[in-house]
């Protein structure tokens, strides 16, 4: 019983550190007691592995994602048309 809830309260402390460990934010970094201790409760603890894999995840999928959507070049070569047809009517 003692374990059980070690364990539940291990991962509890994990969790709110994953986020911190995986951003390495400057203005938020974990000592390195911290680190370490976080380290090795994702080496033996599948549950919190887990979900520092989907965190990883997540962060790769959104890095490669565009700052800014890029335009179509059909649609915009479509508007250059449109606009010199209306400029070339009120000449």
């Amino acid at each position: 019983m003692i374990r059980s809830l070690r364990a539940v309260v291990t991962c509890h402390w994990s969790a709110r550190r994953i986020q911190r460990y995986l951003d390495a934010d400057p203005a938020a970094l974990l000592t390195p007691g911290e680190v370490s201790r976080l380290e090795s409760h994702l080496a033996t603890c599948e549950t919190c592995a887990q979900v520092a894999n989907e965190h990883r995840t997540l962060h790769r999928a959104l890095s490669r994602w565009p700052g800014r959507p890029v335009p179509d070049p059909v649609a915009v070569a479509r508007l250059r048309g449109f606009v010199d047809q209306l400029v070339g009517e009120q000449q």
